[in-house]
């Protein structure tokens, strides 16, 4: 049996001495601690000398990452010097930790699926772990680190590896002869405001790195309000170590060390082991010869939920935009003015505003999937009005897309949806995808499912088709806006359920197109194509607006069928509330608004609680999914896509919303009234013909 023992300047409190196997290989485990005696430590070093394996030594800073070509603790030195001395290998378990760092954040990004794009991460000590910065730098700018703060007592973060360098190799060296960290830590105020932006700083992160040596120093005076919901990087997450994160509410603790023994040890012993098991002096281990161990033993790094359950939040941006002027009178000072102020003061406004560069509207919280993966995000407003987007070129828009894009990078968001008109504008997201450094999606792909979705059932509660599970609807549809992006899927989905559908357009050579590629899709169908639906609109049992007219009048409603069902997914609407109330007898839903999981909280944005738009549901899914990828853009919205949302979405909880009109949501009474009225109309209108 081969023995192992690592000498610690830790307590002695926590030695401990077990028997283990490892590559078929059995081994004697010892720890010593030395309680911080230096000298104890060494001659503990020369009794164990020739009587060992391998010696492990524990409990002393490692070198920093940067390797600054002076920094090297006095104490480590003299031990290094000493094992030199002695015959048995000696090992601090500095390679292991370099590679097992890397090792680390490579695996959990890809067994994860993107765990750290754009994450929010703050290293306590860069410097201590300048290898998994490096890494994490792949993938995510949003780096912070509070070097001079611990170091040094300067109220100051970096904000970039480039910065870290500079101060590793520069500003540090200078600053180990002057004493600004004994002065910092004198002075109470600036002791005070360091301890205060440490906090915010850990407040604002979704991950924070904490070294191994000094780790309760570090979050002793931390709280939950810190460390709440939070994701911890360390070295050797030890049990109590664990329980103490616990009882702060961090979520998940990712441990840098490989737990391949029964219990958690230190970097040291388990290089030691390695060392003895190949038979190697400390000199001929390499890191290939790490990593093939790491890789042959399946030394996953340890990630511990202290909650007992997994835990994940995403985080996503989605963009918004007021649908017109009267939007902006939200405003409580825009509206307060506009009563003593001319008509054209808003439209001076509704101008103004277009100019202004992105603000965060609301932040989104607490929506929670089935499969326990959460998300959250921010709604970040754009200033313009469809009527200012078109008065501008789409260049216009596209700016402050992109400008809307970056700030939510900054902010941690890993995908960014556009809604309303956003998405209409120009080449309908291709190019702000091409030119953002965060994924994009339109949201039209779940907006094509939701209108669908609701139109079904609103047909199904209404009860005047006969609907048949396995068979098509024997009944008459209309697309508005047909050759669209969410029109043509509408055409698409509605041709597999009814046997007859219009296709309305203003460009016939399209319209025919579609027709062509729909009935090769879907034999069978019965497909018409027309520029002028009022010809047709009278006998339409389902009509579905999905135009860019940008609130002008598309459809004359006064000509419907009684019974008809609207589904009408334009932003702004085509269906005014004027138009609306004047046909009673007509069922008019507003798409297909999506039920989030969870209990989600944000600002009003003209929905019920748990109510949202499609296409932000869409972004949602994607968050929660971990699909951080440009999912739907342009103007040809790809059926493939349609399913598969629809599938994800409710894999994740999503439902559809109570079906809501310009009047807020329809209750079965409202719906049984409008198909009252609808059999009355249908009766005098039958009367009527007979005469």
């Amino acid at each position: 049996m081969k023995q192992i023992v690592s000498i610690s300047l830790g307590s002695s409190k926590t030695n401990y001495e077990f028997e283990t196997e490892f590559l078929g290989q059995d081994f004697n485990i010892k720890r010593l601690g030395t309680d911080g005696d230096l000298e104890k430590a060494a001659e503990m070093l020369l009794q164990w000398d020739k009587n060992a394996d391998v010696i492990g030594i524990g409990g002393v800073k490692l070198p920093y990452g940067l390797n600054p070509r002076y920094l090297k603790k006095k104490h480590m030195d003299k031990l290094e010097r000493l094992g030199a001395q002695i015959e048995t290998p000696v090992t601090l378990g500095s390679e292991l930790r370099d590679v097992s760092f890397e090792w680390c954040l490579r695996f959990i990004q890809y067994k994860f699926g993107n765990y750290f794009n754009n994450a929010k991460v703050l290293f306590f000590s860069g410097m201590d772990h300048y290898r998994l910065a490096k890494v994490m730098s792949e993938f995510t700018d949003n780096l912070t680190f509070a070097d001079p703060i611990f170091e040094n007592g300067i109220a100051k973060f970096l904000t970039s590896i480039k910065d870290l360098k500079s101060y590793a190799h520069g500003v540090h060296e200078i600053l180990q002869w002057i004493p600004s960290k004994r002065l910092a830590s004198s002075v109470v105020p600036l002791k005070a405001w360091n301890d205060y932006i440490v906090k915010k700083a850990m407040q604002k992160a979704n991950i924070i790195v904490v070294p191994n040596d000094y780790f309760y120093k570090y979050l002793e005076n931390m709280s939950l309000e810190e460390l709440g919901g939070k994701t911890i990087i360390t070295p050797t997450a030890y049990d109590d170590r664990i329980e103490f994160l616990k009882e702060r509410g961090v979520d998940v603790v990712i441990d840098t060390t490989p737990k391949i023994l029964e219990r958690v040890v230190a970097p040291n012993v388990l290089e030691a082991l390695i060392i003895a098991a190949l038979g190697r002096k400390r000199d001929q281990i390499r890191k290939d010869d790490l990593l093939e161990i790491i890789s042959t033993q399946k030394m996953d790094p340890r990630v511990v939920y202290p909650s007992g359950n997994p835990k994940r939040i995403n985080r996503f941006a989605f963009v918004i935009h007021p649908l017109s002027k009267e939007f902006l009178k939200k405003d409580k000072a825009v509206d307060f003015l506009s009563n003593f102020t001319p008509p054209a003061f808003l439209d001076a406004v509704e101008k103004v505003i277009a100019y202004a560069p992105p603000w965060v509207y609301s932040r989104v919280t607490g929506i929670k999937s089935p499969t326990g993966a959460e998300a959250e995000g921010w709604l970040i407003t754009v200033g313009g009005t469809p009527k200012q987007m078109l008065a501008h070129d789409p260049e216009f828009t596209y700016k402050r897309l992109l400008q809307a894009a970056r700030m939510a990078k900054r902010m941690g968001a890993q995908i960014m949806g556009l809604g309303a008109f956003t998405k209409v504008v120009g080449d309908a997201g291709v190019t702000v995808a091409k030119k953002a450094d965060i994924p994009i999606t339109t949201g039209n792909s779940y907006s094509a499912s939701g209108a669908l979705w609701a139109a079904a059932d609103a047909v199904r509660r209404m009860g005047l088709l006969k609907v048949e599970k396995g068979k098509r609807i024997i009944g008459k549809t209309m697309v508005l806006g047909a050759t669209g992006a969410i029109g043509s899927v509408c055409c698409r989905l509605l041709a597999k359920a009814f046997n007859e559908v219009y296709l309305v357009g203003r460009n016939t050579a399209k319209l025919l197109a579609l027709k062509e590629s729909i009935l090769e899709e879907t034999p069978g169908v019965t497909i018409k194509v027309t520029t002028k639906p009022d010809r047709y609109i009278e006998d339409m049992d389902v009509i579905v607006t999905a135009t860019s007219g940008q609130g002008k009048t598309v459809l004359d409603i006064t000509r419907a069928k009684p019974g008809c069902v609207i589904t009408d997914v334009a932003r702004p609407l085509d269906l005014s509330p004027e138009d609306v109330a004047k046909r009673p007898d007509v069922l008019v839903i507003e798409s297909g608004e999506i039920e989030l999981p969870g209990n989600p909280e944000m600002k009003n944005i003209g929905l019920p609680h748990k109510v949202a738009y499609a296409c932000l549901a869409e972004t949602i899914v994607l968050a929660l999914e971990g699909r951080y990828e440009v999912f739907t853009i342009g103007r040809d919205i790809e059926w493939e896509k349609v399913r598969e949302i629809y599938k994800l979405g409710l894999k994740h909880g999503m439902k559809l919303a109570a079906i809501s009109g310009v009047n807020g949501v329809f209750t079965d009474e409202d719906i049984q009234k409008v198909k009252h009225l609808a059999l009355e109309a249908r009766k005098k209108n039958k009367a009527a013909a007979g005469r």
